[in-house]
């Protein structure tokens, strides 16, 4: 075997940092960060939805959303990412990742929007229109997964493609923050606005009217930074890669990548016939990714507070995770990723998210003691910095780098769905898990469980099983895209002829 390599495709291997690349990081990771905002800030809001719309008369406690209800608001938007990101990766396979990547983006858009709109005003209507856009919203979401990856790794150089790529996913700390930081203000603003007592003063008036647009507009906002980076999307040609590997057309390829370099490439039509010519690519990994999402208030109890003020402590603690924890966690990895490899950080993650999973677990009790609360949050952080500056990254950008073109799209998406799918286990998994032992002493609606410490124990050893899987993924720090899959290999007897 011999290695033989498109011209236009080693061009983009050696190209030295240029605008395009920004400009590339700019519109891909604008959709990460709508894409985070909107899976986040449902939240935010879940707590006054249950004040709102699941108010009991007499009770000591504000109203919250039954089981099934929180489960079906929250998880929705899962569950449609989860499918999104096996359809749209197999139909950017088939179309191209431009064509898809606008219809991805126009769907975010729409049901962002209408997220926030209801076919009615009781508690059905209003929950069953949110659900449903949710799923829409997250069907599109997915999408943004496999086709950014893809994007961006077929459009960077060598030397900074894992840079590029972390640096479009960490995009999503700045999509949580944005959320927080946005509720952080409407809630304040309408606190100031419409004055309300605690509702252990009066549960009633403790709730106000104005309170059932302070959620919507939150919901809706998401829409915006995605409408804005519609018309750049479809400025951006398709990539040399599939236009060259999967369309098979060299001379479109080496024109869209002689204006985006600035130089003259030629067309290598002959050269395309030889390579890739439906042999099975070489390097195939399965990738586990996992993505934690939380938000909790202060502590406080409800009661002692409006519903607005509660939004605004829940988005404050929000704001301080992602402040601390998760975004320093998304861009350590950006600076490190092309210096010590993807094999390293993700290794490197999941040892210590183990670490701090067991100090968390083991003495659990010691931290449910209100003068060790700023411990527990350091520790609480630290799992999530390392989460980022960890696998949660390095399982987005290694799925973009190891497939061969014509699969690229549909693999990322399948190893991004793997992971949602851990995602929403995880996340429905431990909300049942945690419960009490004593069925009694469960939140209402949820049968007895192993408890909080069980549960952190059960996280810590599946930490522990991602970091012996990390022994099967593959190095690519430093090889083209086309060394990874094989995809420059051609008999040497052909190339002789």
């Amino acid at each position: 075997m011999a290695k033989e390599q498109l011209e236009v495709l080693h061009a983009l291997d050696v190209a030295k940092t240029q605008w395009y690349h920004f400009t590339a990081i700019i519109i891909s990771g604008m959709g990460f960060f709508t894409d985070a905002y909107d899976l986040f800030c449902i939240s935010l809001v879940t707590k006054l939805l249950g004040r709102i719309y699941y108010h009991v008369d007499g009770a000591a406690k504000p109203g919250s959303l039954p089981p099934n209800v929180s489960a079906a608001v929250n998880g929705v938007a899962l569950i449609g990412t989860l499918a999104g990101q096996l359809f749209f990766g197999w139909l950017g396979d088939k179309l191209g990742r431009k064509r898809v990547y606008g219809l991805t983006l126009m769907l975010m858009v729409l049901c962002s929007v209408c997220s926030g709109l209801s076919f009615g005003h009781d508690a059905k209507a209003v929950i069953s229109t949110l659900c449903f856009f949710r799923f829409w919203l997250g069907f599109g979401i997915g999408g943004d997964y496999p086709l950014s990856a893809t994007i961006m790794s077929e459009y960077a150089s060598k030397k900074t493609r894992g840079a590029f790529i972390a640096a479009v996913f960490a995009m999503q700390g700045f999509g949580i923050l944005g959320g927080g930081i946005f509720a952080i203000i409407m809630s304040t603003v309408f606190d100031a606005k419409f004055s309300a007592p605690a509702y252990q003063v009066d549960p009633i008036a403790s709730t106000i009217p104005q309170a059932d647009y302070l959620w919507r507009i939150i919901l809706m906002v998401g829409a915006l930074p995605a409408a804005l980076t519609y018309y750049w999307r479809m400025k951006m040609p398709e990539t040399a890669r599939y236009t060259a590997l999967v369309a098979k057309n060299a001379k479109q390829a080496a024109s869209d990548m002689s204006k985006v370099l600035q130089v003259d490439l030629e067309a290598e039509t002959q050269k395309i016939e030889r390579l890739d010519d439906g042999k099975p690519a070489n390097s195939f990994a399965k990738i586990f990714s996992r993505r934690i999402s939380s938000a909790q208030s202060d502590g406080s109890p409800a009661k002692t507070m409006n519903a607005v003020q509660e939004v605004y402590r829940i988005a404050r603690a929000q704001t301080l995770i992602a402040l601390c924890s998760t975004v320093p966690g998304y861009w350590f990895t950006v600076a490190f990723i092309d210096k010590i490899g993807r094999f390293t950080i993700q290794l490197m993650g999941f040892f210590f998210m183990t670490v701090f999973m067991f100090a968390i677990a083991i003495p659990y009790k010691h931290w449910t003691h209100s003068e060790n609360r700023i411990g527990f949050v350091v520790m609480y952080s630290f799992t999530f910095f390392f989460a980022n500056f960890g696998p949660n990254a390095t399982t987005f950008v290694v799925p973009a780098e190891i497939f061969p073109a014509r699969f690229r799209s549909t693999c990322h998406g399948i190893s991004a769905a793997s992971g949602k799918l851990g995602a929403i286990i995880g996340a429905f998994g431990f909300l049942y898990l945690a419960q009490n032992q004593d069925k009694a002493k469960a939140d209402a609606g949820y049968p007895a469980g192993i408890g909080v410490r069980n549960s952190l124990l059960v996280l810590g050893v599946v930490n522990f099983l991602g970091l012996l899987f990390t022994f099967l993924v593959p190095e690519s720090k430093g090889k083209s895209l086309e060394e990874m899959s094989g995809e420059n290999e051609v008999e040497e007897e052909e190339q002789e002829q």
